[in-house]
């Protein structure tokens, strides 16, 4: 059985960066697409970027875009992330997933999640 890890998170000033990691066990992440959501208090998880487990190409949410860059190396999956802002201030949390059904704006639609990791922008 896949299981996510995600490391990374913690508390960051405004305009700083960290790098996020999603790691896998139980299973490689061979072939399968993976994902980066993330969910703030009394909002919706959102969608943020996703990588193809085939060719390695990404797609990055406009909001975000020219800010977080997705990347993969092996079995771990990076979600880098600059100058951020206090609206960043989330859980993030990375997905998997083999279908060709697989969207980032419908998290219902990913198979596998991990447990998140907190991600705070604050002076």
């Amino acid at each position: 059985q896949l299981q996510l890890v995600e490391s990374g998170g913690g508390l960051v000033q405004p305009g700083g960066s960290l790098r996020l990691s999603c790691t896998a066990s139980g299973d490689t992440l061979d072939y399968l697409a993976i994902g980066w959501f993330r969910q703030a208090p009394g909002k919706e998880r959102e969608g943020l970027s996703w990588i193809s487990g085939y060719d390695s190409s990404s797609y990055v949410v406009d909001s975000v875009k020219g800010r977080f860059t997705i990347s993969r190396d092996k079995n771990t999956v990076y979600l880098q992330m600059n100058n951020l802002k206090a609206d960043d201030t989330a859980v993030y949390f990375c997905a998997a997933g083999r279908s060709s059904l697989l969207r980032i704006e419908a998290p219902d639609s990913w198979d596998y999640w991990g447990q998140g990791t907190q991600v705070t922008v604050s002076l």
